[in-house]
Formats: C-alpha cells, structure tokens, sequence
C-alpha cells in the first residue's frame, strides 16, 4: 500500500473520531485494539491488518463503501499544485507536548512518497525519543533547536539544515526562548 493512500486513511479515521467527539481510547475500546495502536495509525506510522481496519472503521460508524470512496487510488495530478496555508492539515503526534504540526503536502514520486509538514515547537516543548521509517529533512525557518540522537546533539538555528534517517532514536528540544519553525520533509521509501 502506498504511503499516500496510508496517509489518507490515517487522516480519515482521525477526523472522524473527532467529529464523533470520542478520544483515542474510546476508540480503542471500541475495536478492540490498543490505545498506542491507534495513536500510530492516526499518525501514520504503523499500517494496520485489513481486519483491524474494517473494525476501526466500523467503530467509528462509516460504511466501508463511503469510507474508501474518497481515498484516491489513481490521481493524475495536476502539473502544478498550489495549497493555500488555510489549507495546511493539523494534526498530532503520540506523547508530544507543545509540538505544533501542519502537513504541507504528500506525493507519491514513483517507488517514494514525500510528506512535507510545518513543525511549530513551543517553548518547553517535549516528547520521548522516537524512530520514523523515513529519511528526514529538516530546515529551521525561525528559532534555535537541539536535535538529540543516542550519541549526539546538534544545535539548527535560522536558516540552517539537516538530512538524517529517521530510524535513528531522536527528538528536538526548542533551546531558545521564543517558539521554533522547521519545515519538516519526510521521504518515504
């Protein structure tokens, strides 16, 4: 399955648990998985079981039919492609206090996909180190970050960059005193 359609799943089951206004748990509960399960589906860094997905769905009270009538199997794009900053999509990740995501844009480049997200860290921000199964691309738009790995800390400050693969355990810590912005490229093999 490819990592776009993955990312619109994980965007649909999301949205519909909070329009249902139930938190993660009480979706868990209801299809009978765990609450970290669902935390890494919606966040889209684990890929459920057919089952497991038709018994989220089901939980969350859609018609398998219309749930998938929307994901795009086959879109023929556009040449160009404009988002609108309004059109940014929010969303959260699993044990992480202050970190302010918004997806940019995902595209599916031949055998990779890209994800590209806005990252807003809050003063005091923080979260466990985590693996994503991606290479990361990161560039600092404003503030000063500490990217922590196992064995190093690399201070990005405005304007600078790095490339690193995401299997690696790490997180950011904003050291400065006002919020931090990166935009965040993901590259999915």
């Amino acid at each position: 399955m490819q990592e776009e359609i993955l990312l619109q799943i994980s965007g649909k089951i999301k949205e519909r648990r909070k329009e249902l206004g139930i938190t993660v748990q009480e979706l868990a509960d209801k299809a009978s998985v765990s609450k970290g399960l669902i935390s890494q589906i919606e966040n889209s860094r684990t890929i459920p079981s057919l089952m497991v997905l038709m018994d989220i769905i089901k939980s969350l009270q859609i018609d398998l039919n219309s749930f998938f009538k929307d994901i795009n199997f086959h879109k023929k794009d556009a040449p160009v492609l404009v988002k609108r900053k309004d059109q940014y999509q929010k969303f959260e990740k699993e044990q992480a206090m202050g970190f302010n995501y918004s997806r940019i844009l995902t595209k599916n480049i031949k055998f990779s996909t890209a994800d590209f997200v806005l990252l807003e860290l809050e003063v005091n921000a923080h979260r466990p180190m985590v693996k994503t199964e991606a290479f990361e691309f990161k560039y600092m738009i404003e503030g000063k970050v500490e990217y922590q790995f196992s064995k190093k800390k690399i201070v990005l400050e405005k304007g600078d960059s790095m490339l690193f693969d995401g299997r690696l355990s790490h997180t950011p810590v904003n050291i400065g005193d006002t919020k931090a912005l990166m935009l965040v490229i993901y590259f999915f093999e």
